[in-house]
């Protein structure tokens, strides 16, 4: 008669060893900065220094509806001839806003920042409500700098005409 020996009952699976993921909530600038759509270029230029911060969310009656950046200044406002800092910021944002949870993993944030080509994304929680901003600097500073400079080199990446995202078009 065979008789088997009595399992040891079974052991809970560990975690791999290495880091564990970490949420976008654990890295994110908090919190986000914010202006009104109706605000000038001129304003969200001194708010951005006094802030330290690249991106601003722009609101209008307490939503999000764009975001503008120290580049989209520089580009969409300061070159053009001439150049108006009182138009504005509204007529200047971007108005497609690329966006993360702040439940996702960091590397899942830094795959949407590179498909995009930002450098920078608004944090959003699940009632989407604007919680935060995370910034490659963020990323390479709180997580992982190899994922900030992977995530960075497909960013800079020339991938045929620039869309300008304001107007959905090539410039």
């Amino acid at each position: 008669m065979v008789t088997s020996s009595p399992q040891p009952p079974e052991q809970p699976r560990k975690a791999p060893p290495g880091p564990r993921p970490r949420r976008v909530r654990d890295v994110m600038r908090q919190p986000a900065v914010t202006i009104p759509a109706t605000a000038t270029v001129a304003e969200a230029a001194l708010l951005m220094r006094s802030s330290n911060v690249g991106l601003l969310s722009v609101t209008e009656a307490g939503r999000v509806v764009g975001v503008i950046t120290d580049r989209d200044i520089v580009i969409r406002e300061l070159a053009e001839a001439p150049p108006g800092p009182q138009r504005p910021v509204g007529a200047v944002m971007s108005r497609e806003i690329v966006r993360c949870l702040d439940s996702e993993t960091v590397e899942t944030a830094a795959i949407r920042m590179a498909d995009n080509q930002l450098r920078r994304l608004p944090v959003f929680d699940a009632a989407g409500v604007l919680v935060g901003v995370l910034s490659l600097d963020r990323i390479a500073e709180e997580y992982c700098e190899h994922l900030a400079g992977e995530t960075l080199g497909e960013i800079v990446e020339t991938r045929g005409p620039l869309l300008d995202r304001s107007e959905g078009e090539a410039p």
